[in-house]
């Protein structure tokens, strides 16, 4: 598969990728904007409120009937976090023509009909209806309350907002709880139209479709897509070290049984030329699966949580480590992480260590040609950090990967805050 780069519109960009593996497309469309506190929780509420309804078809009853007269065609709304970049707007699966009656395309017309959630929502003397306005906002605030129910990811999400307090990557993908009660539908209509005007627009197609067809209908389907003065300053801050010459640390209570230890790093000066495919090896030497460090040694054999893991951010340049841990044995669960790590820095990677983790990150990337949706998330994070190649490329160079990149990132990292949710206060009624 060769995905080709085409700007079919004044900052409208198609990624096609041609695969006949599948049964249906995907086609995502995604608004690109800066990740910001004020606007967050906007942006994540717009293409929910879109996905309400459009001018043709009002409601949401309409929309599905006109998805089904499509056989099956569907469009939802999806709002992500890439480094300080966040991407808003829908997923569409489309059935490919090979497979309908006769042979019938109905990619046109669902091309028409993103177009359309895009472009002409249903509204009222040209505000966005105050209902589905306010019906979206109540679903959202309870996505925003609801991660405190996930401990472990929300203990990871609160590493990495005290870790990046002074930072735009501390915002999440939804928002915060106080930004979204905010929004009324007039100051959601404005900031709509503000998206639909500065922002970049990403969309990608893997499918069976010819890309000039396709290019072709998505133009006639956008072309009233208004544009003003596009942003091009979007990006991400990358911080190469700690905030305080000392790790600093955080301790928060809940009402839990068990604890969440989270250990945050910088990157450090690997991230002036970052390799990708290396910092995937080295996080898998370091805890990314069941042959790493932190597995063998933390959780089994020196039995000190109940479970170890690390994941590396290449686009902000972090490094996390989490686990769950007894209350009592935080501290030496934190130390043996810390001295994995070390370990490492100082050379120590044996040849089995590394080459179980080439093989596994290798072969994760390989089977994302299984995966449409994997696809799909894998070149849009591509396109944002500028790189041109696609996952079996980066398989081939992890696997090129030698001891000495793996050593050099670990005596780059730089940590930045430890993190950790204890037993002992009891959650405030209704997630508050």
């Amino acid at each position: 598969m060769e995905l080709t780069r085409t700007e079919i519109l004044p900052d409208v960009w198609l990624n096609h990728l041609r695969s006949e593996k599948f049964k249906t497309a995907c086609l995502s469309l995604n608004l690109l904007t800066q990740l910001k506190r004020e606007t967050a929780s906007m942006n994540a509420l717009i293409p929910y409120v879109l996905r309400r309804g459009t001018t043709r078809y009002p409601d949401m009853e309409a929309l599905a009937r006109r998805m089904e007269e499509l056989y099956g065609t569907a469009a939802e709304p999806v709002v992500r976090r890439i480094g300080e970049i966040q991407c808003l707007g829908f997923y569409a699966s489309i059935p490919e023509s090979a497979f309908l009656p006769g042979g019938q395309s109905v990619l046109r017309e669902s091309c028409e009909l993103l177009g359309q959630l895009l472009l002409s929502p249903a509204t009222r003397g040209g505000l966005l209806l105050p209902q589905y306005v306010d019906s979206e906002k109540e679903k959202l605030l309870d996505r925003i309350r609801g991660r405190i129910n996930h401990k472990s990811s929300y203990a990871l999400s609160r590493c990495v907002e005290e870790m990046c307090c002074c930072e735009d990557f501390a915002v999440s993908r939804l928002g915060s709880e106080s930004e979204c009660e905010n929004i009324n539908y007039k100051k959601l209509t404005k900031q709509y139209h503000t998206l639909l005007q500065t922002s970049p627009v990403e969309i990608f197609y893997c499918g069976r479709a010819d890309e000039r067809e396709l290019a072709a209908a998505l133009r006639d389907s956008l072309v009233t897509l208004p544009r003003g003065e596009i942003d091009y300053e979007i990006g991400t801050d990358l911080r190469m070290n700690a905030l305080e010459e000392a790790p600093r640390f955080v301790e928060e209570e809940l009402d839990v049984s068990q604890g969440n230890l989270v250990i945050g790093w910088r990157l450090g000066d690997c991230m002036e030329e970052p390799d990708q495919a290396a910092l995937l090896v080295f996080n898998a030497v370091f805890g990314g699966g069941t042959k790493s460090k932190l597995f063998t040694n933390v959780r089994e054999r020196l039995q000190l949580c109940y479970h170890a893991g690390s994941l590396v951010d290449v686009h902000k340049g972090l490094l996390l480590a989490a686990s769950g841990v007894d209350f009592d044995k935080m501290e030496p669960a934190r130390d043996e992480i810390l001295a994995q790590l070390a370990a490492m820095a100082r050379g120590e990677v044996s040849e089995e260590e590394l080459s179980a983790a080439k093989a596994g990150v290798a072969s994760d990337l390989r089977a994302m040609s299984d995966s449409q949706g994997e696809l799909e998330g894998f070149y849009l994070a591509q396109t944002l950090d500028g790189l041109d190649y696609g996952p079996l490329e980066l398989a081939a160079l992890a696997e090129d990967v030698t001891k000495e990149d793996v050593v050099r990132i670990a005596q780059s990292v730089d940590c930045d805050l430890i993190y950790f949710l204890k037993g002992g206060k009891q959650e405030e009624e209704d997630g508050e």
